[in-house]
This record gives C-alpha cells, sequence and structure tokens, in this order.
C-alpha cells in the first residue's frame, strides 16, 4: 500500500489553513494546539515543529491542558469496546495489544481505570507506541499505571502531558514518514547490552527481551561480557583499532584521514561508561558510548575521515559498587590509578587483584595507559541528563555548563548494643539515631546553603546536595538497640568552595553529635573530585550542533558526576545531556529514553565532529 507523505516544506510554505489540515489528529480532538504553532513558522526541523507545539500548550494554562487530556480516551476503555476511537487511537491501542486483552486483563484494566479517574478527575494517559515507537507490551502498560496511580495529582497531570507530546512526536514522525533509524538502532543496542546482569537468574527469554532489573559491577561474568559485546561491535562499526585495556575500558580508535601531517593528527576523545549502580538503568553511561559508535559507523560506510583521530572509550568501571574506586576507568588514563586500591576487597572478600588477574588483565601495563594531554584536542560525552530538567521542559538536548564538585565518604558510628526493653531512652548509645540525626542535618544543611546561594530570582546559583544513600545496622536485632551503624555520604556543590563548606559542616556536625550521644566513629574519605567548568570552545560546538536542530539551546550544570570530570584534568571537556523520561529518573530500572532523542543527540554530535578544527 502506498502512502502519501506529507512534507516540512508544505508545512511550511502552504496557507495557515491548509498548513493546519494537514497537521489534523494529532492532538487528540484538539487541532487548535498544531495550528497555533504555525505561528512560529518557518520551522528548520520536525522537532522544532513538535516543540512549539509544546510551546502553545504551556502557554495556554491549566485549564485547556485539562480539557486535552479528557479529550483523551480511557485504555481498553468504552471508547473501544463501542469503536468509537479515532483512528489514531485505534491504531495506537491495537499495536499494543490492548484490543485483545484477556477477560482477567480487561478487568484489571478497568478497575484502574476507575480507580485513577477516582484520584484525578481525568483519565491516564500514556504513550503506548513507547519511547522506541515499536509499542509497549500489555504487561509493561499495566505496570506504568499501577505506578503511576500513587503519583501527586499535579505531577501525574505534567506527566499525562509529557505523554501527550510524545504521542504526537510519534504521530507527527507517521505523517512525515520520518523515522529515526539510527536512534532506533541505538536504542536496539542498549537493549542487547542489557542482557547482561549480575543480578537474579540468567534471562529465560530471547536475548534481545532484556530484563528490567540491571547490575553491572567491575569485573563480574556479566562485566566481562558486556565489554566482550562493546569490542565486536566496535570492530563492526569499523573502527581500525579496537582492544580492551590493563584496566578493561574497551577503546576504539577511528584514524584520520591519510595526509602528509596524518602521523602528527590530535586526537578527539569520548565515551562513557559502561558499569552500572545496583539495580540501575540501561542507558546511563551506555548512550555515550553507542552514540560515537553510531557516528563511526556511518562515516566509515560513507568512505568519509575526520582530521583528527577519534578515540572511543567503553570505561569499565565509574560507579563505585563492587570496590569502593571510583572514575577507575577514566582514572587510569588521567595517571590517577591508585596501587591500593589492589588491595580492596569486595563483599565477597575477593581482591581487585585478584579479579583483574582472573580477568586476565595485566596489571603491570597500567601506568602505560596515560595518556599525553598535548596529543588530545579535548574529551566530550553524551549522557542522559539523570534529572527532571529536560524533561519537564519538554526539550529534548542540553548543554552541560560545569560538572558539580563532589566527595564521598564511608563511616561508622559505634555506640553499644543493649536490651531495646529494658534501656532506659536517656541511658541507651544508639548508634543508628545518631546516623538519622546526621541524615536530617545533611538534608538541613544544604537546603540552607542553597538558599544563601540563591540569587534574586530565588533560584540557587551554586546547587548543592548532600546524601546518606547507605545506611546498615550489622546484625541488628528488632529487640536491640543498635550499637553500630555503617552508612555513607555523599556532598556536591557546583564550586569545590560551597562543596567543602557543606563538608566541613557535616562532619563538625557529625563529631559534635557523637560526642553528645557517648559515641565514637570513623569516616574515611573515598573519592574527591572538583568541579569541571565545561571548555567554552567545546561547549559552543555543541550549541551550534543543537542549534543546527532547530531545537532550543538550553544550559545546565550537571549534578551527577561523569568521566568527564576525570578527563577534565587533564584536557578540556564539555557534555551534551539527552532527556530522560519517566521525570529523568536514573540509576533505576525506570531509565529510559526515546529513539527519537537518541537520534537527535547523534545527529548533533556529527555535526560536531564535522566542524571542530584539528
Amino acid at each position: 500500500m502506498s502512502h502519501s507523505y506529507i512534507t516540512l516544506n508544505q508545512i511550511n510554505t502552504l496557507p495557515h489553513a491548509e498548513a493546519a489540515a494537514l497537521l489534523t489528529g494529532l492532538y487528540e480532538h484538539s487541532d487548535w494546539i498544531a495550528a497555533q504553532a504555525l505561528d512560529a513558522r518557518p520551522f528548520a526541523s520536525a522537532a522544532a515543529l513538535k516543540h512549539a507545539m509544546v510551546k502553545v500548550l504551556e502557554k495556554a494554562g491549566r485549564a485547556p491542558q485539562l480539557a486535552l487530556v479528557r479529550a483523551h480516551p480511557e485504555l481498553a476503555g468504552k471508547a473501544m469496546v463501542s469503536k468509537s476511537l479515532t483512528a489514531e487511537s485505534t491504531h495506537e491501542q491495537t499495536k499494543a495489544g490492548l484490543t485483545h486483552c484477556t477477560p482477567e486483563e480487561f478487568a484489571h484494566i478497568q478497575q484502574l481505570n476507575a480507580s485513577y479517574n477516582a484520584k484525578f478527575g481525568f483519565p491516564f494517559i500514556l504513550a503506548v507506541r513507547g519511547p522506541r515507537g515499536s509499542g509497549l507490551n500489555k504487561q509493561q502498560i499495566i505496570s506504568t499505571f499501577e505506578r503511576r496511580l500513587h503519583n501527586h495529582p499535579d505531577y501525574e497531570l505534567a506527566e499525562c502531558l509529557r505523554n501527550i507530546h510524545r504521542i504526537v512526536e510519534i504521530r507527527l514522525n507517521d505523517k512525515l514518514g520520518y523515522e529515526p533509524a539510527l536512534g532506533h538502532e541505538v536504542w536496539d543496542w542498549h537493549e542487547w547490552l542489557a542482557q547482561f546482569s549480575d543480578a537474579g537468574l540468567a534471562n529465560k527469554r530471547a536475548p534481545h527481551a532484556a530484563r528490567e532489573e540491571l547490575t553491572v559491577t567491575y569485573l563480574t561474568d556479566a562485566h566481562l561480557k558486556c565489554a566482550r559485546t562493546i569490542e565486536l561491535g566496535m570492530k563492526a562499526c569499523g573502527f581500525d583499532d579496537v582492544r580492551i585495556d590493563a584496566v578493561g575500558n574497551v577503546v576504539g580508535i577511528y584514524k584520520a584521514a591519510q595526509t602528509n601531517t596524518a602521523s602528527k593528527a590530535k586526537t578527539l576523545m569520548t565515551g562513557s561508561h559502561y558499569d552500572t549502580v545496583r539495580n540501575g538503568g540501561k542507558y546511563d553511561g551506555r548512550l555515550g558510548i553507542f552514540v560515537p559508535m553510531a557516528c563511526v559507523r556511518e562515516l566509515a560506510r560513507a568512505g568519509q575521515r575526520l582530521p583528527f583521530n577519534l578515540e572511543v572509550v567503553a570505561f569499565a568501571e565509574e560507579e563505585g559498587q563492587r570496590y569502593k574506586a571510583t572514575f577507575l576507568g577514566s582514572g587510569a588514563l588521567v595517571g590517577d590509578f591508585k596501587n591500593e586500591w589492589l588491595d580492596q576487597k569486595d563483599a565477597e572478600g575477593v581482591t581487585m587483584r585478584q579479579a583483574m588477574k582472573q580477568a586476565g588483565l595485566k596489571i603491570e601495563d597500567i601506568p602505560k595507559l596515560t595518556r599525553n594531554p598535548a596529543e588530545y584536542l579535548g574529551f566530550v560525552e553524551v549522557h542522559i541528563e539523570q534529572g527532571p530538567v529536560l524533561n519537564e521542559l519538554d526539550i529534548p538536548l542540553g548543554i552541560v555548563t560545569s560538572i558539580n564538585g563532589s566527595v564521598r565518604f564511608v563511616g561508622e558510628v559505634m555506640g553499644m548494643a543493649s536490651h531495646a526493653g529494658t534501656t532506659p531512652m536517656d541511658r541507651r548509645r544508639d548508634a543508628a539515631t545518631a546516623v538519622a540525626e546526621l541524615t536530617l542535618y545533611v538534608e538541613k544543611s544544604a537546603a540552607e546553603l542553597n538558599a544563601v546561594s540563591a540569587d534574586t530570582a530565588g533560584k540557587p546559583t551554586s546547587a548543592c546536595v548532600g546524601t546518606v544513600g547507605m545506611l546498615a545496622v550489622p546484625n541488628g536485632s528488632i529487640n536491640v538497640v543498635p550499637g553500630r551503624c555503617q552508612f555513607s555520604l555523599d556532598l556536591r556543590a557546583t564550586t569545590d568552595a560551597l562543596r567543602d563548606s557543606l563538608m566541613h559542616d557535616v562532619v563538625n556536625e557529625l563529631k559534635a553529635i557523637c560526642e553528645r550521644r557517648g559515641l565514637h566513629y570513623t569516616l574515611e574519605e573515598t573519592m574527591r573530585a572538583s568541579a569541571a567548568p565545561s571548555d567554552a570552545k567545546l561547549q559552543t560546538l555543541w550549541e551550534h550542533a543543537v542549534q543546527s536542530l532547530g531545537v532550543p539551546v538550553f544550559h545546565l550544570p550537571s549534578g551527577a558526576g561523569h568521566d568527564a570530570m576525570k578527563l577534565h584534568e587533564v584536557m578540556p571537556q564539555a557534555m551534551l545531556f539527552v532527556r530522560g523520561q519517566n521525570a529523568g529518573i536514573s540509576h533505576n530500572p525506570l531509565e529510559s529514553t526515546t529513539s527519537d532523542d537518541m537520534q537527535l543527540a547523534i545527529d548533533a554530535f556529527m555535526h560536531l565532529l564535522h566542524h571542530l578544527r584539528a
């Protein structure tokens, strides 16, 4: 069957009414949104049109937004049963399998619809064609429905609107006959790599049906399989030299064009990490590996060479999960691999030295990994945002201005274990309540520092955050006052001075709490990283790349640490953020992004490669 697709040129040049007619059906029973967006013509790209429609709805206010949400049918609801869905909704719900529910599934969805409407006063909206556009399955839809029932009403309204915009994005793609082909492939590569995980039983499903929970820690069997998979992928993409180095980094080189000075060509380094936190997501780090791999494959297929070498590094370790060492992979490249790390033990008592030997890594070659900064143009990194900002603004890409400085500790408070029933409250030496008190202090102190540093608009000029992410009472019992409590501290800020101020306050408070409660403590610093402002020239290249795509150029700092901040110690760096779904959540199985946004990241990266001067 032949399709008659519309074109961006038609949208830009036809009289307003005719152009609006081409965009009917994008927003459910709400063609006014696309019609008003046409006032912003001409659009440089489909992405620009998509964002223009987002802005129209944003400016419309709450009442029209609620009306739009209520114009949508329930999933597998009365409109589906009566066959009164729009053609677009019928196609989407059919593709998701909702028109072929079992009686039990149908009954459960009807109950969810009733509960959701009773709580929020509008129907549940989900882009059922999903982040790749190929469709969520019924279980994914039901699980999302159940999870979102617990959201706050204001948050849930915003989430419905974000899903509506995603529905519209896919519908517009269909009208234009556009498919983010490279974005789809990179999305699929993430799914393929996610079949390897430390957690749970072996995946019994097809290899591409990756598990939801994902744990890949340094030099486990899953980690080694990931490295081998990335190595094979780089070779298939056309890299000239691919190797796994002495710490487990997978390094691919795409050589510069052959000229009389080719031997002196400098190198642009890029990449990110392939290890994960425990029970993490599929995109943290890995997006920054696969985006440049896709670019190299396209360059190789076209027989194109750059005036510089492109070095893509899949860093073996960044998260500090199996061992306390953090930024191990990128640290080795800047000469900051600490020999004492080799004697660290994991939870099973296996030292890093033993793990590296068992993996076949040559420890004696680690010093040889140090790069000479004079040979490099700099380091760039693509990464999911890992936060809500881009998601809330419905902007696909963000330019990172700086990476927060951070410091991490592991500590333990020691008191006296005693009987919970016979020890009076004023005689207790409770280690856990001391750490609980410290946790509340961290929260309060970080908030106060943000308030002090806020600008005249009331927004913090220096973001400051503190987290106690791990708490454990060894050998704890329900009827025993805790005698020991182990904890972690993670303190971050956009400037080193603010980070150090927070650290000083927290450490002093820990000391004061323990003195007042008759306790003692240990505190070990496990990681310290300086704030890393982006290089002006590389940041400008990212800005031009994003601008060329027709999407807003938006700047934001990075609250999370990245390999880029380690490379920043020896060479210029700049990062590009990609919008995350599900409120930008990360370090969580719900971490997600779309193939459309991946495609934009690939296009932006390719633009940077073609405009970087060696």
